[in-house]
C-alpha cells in the first residue's frame, strides 16, 4: 500500500498484478490498481482532473491527463471518500506509476494532489539484489 497527504488530501494506493488479464509470451502484463481518496480537511474539494506518469522497466515514459477519474469528477465533503478501480497495461514485466489529481476547494482555490509513486510487479520481473 502506498499513501500520500496533500493539502489535507489522502490518496492510498493498492496494486495488483492481474495474472488473468496477462500474456507474457506476447509481451503483455496487466496491473489493477485501487485509489482510494479522502478529504482530511475542513473544506469540501472536488477532482476535476488527473495526470499520470508511467514508466516500464525499459525507461519508455507514457503520460496520462483527463478530466476526473473514471468518468467522474468526485465532490468530496470533509471526511468523505471515494474509492475506485482502474488498470494499466505494460509491454514489460514491472514499472511505475506516479501522477497527480487536480483538486478544487469550496473557495475555487486549486492544487495538485500528489498520488504516490508506485510499482508495478509481477512474477515475471526480474529481482535484482543490491
Amino acid at each position: 500500500m502506498y499513501r500520500a497527504i496533500t493539502q489535507d488530501i489522502q490518496i492510498v494506493v493498492q496494486p495488483e498484478f492481474m495474472a488473468d488479464r496477462s500474456e507474457p509470451s506476447e509481451a503483455r502484463y496487466f496491473w489493477s490498481y485501487t485509489i482510494e481518496i479522502t478529504n482530511l480537511g475542513r473544506k469540501t474539494a472536488q477532482l476535476t482532473h488527473r495526470r499520470w506518469r508511467i514508466t516500464d522497466a525499459n525507461g519508455k515514459l507514457e503520460e496520462v491527463r483527463g478530466p476526473g477519474v473514471v468518468g467522474e469528477q468526485p465532490m468530496l465533503k470533509p471526511g468523505q471518500s471515494f474509492r475506485y478501480t482502474s488498470g494499466c497495461p505494460l509491454t514489460t514485466p514491472s514499472g511505475i506509476m506516479v501522477g497527480t489529481f487536480r483538486m478544487v476547494d469550496e473557495d475555487g482555490k486549486s492544487f495538485d494532489a500528489e498520488v504516490p509513486a508506485f510499482s508495478l510487479d509481477s512474477p515475471y520481473a526480474k529481482r535484482v539484489l543490491n
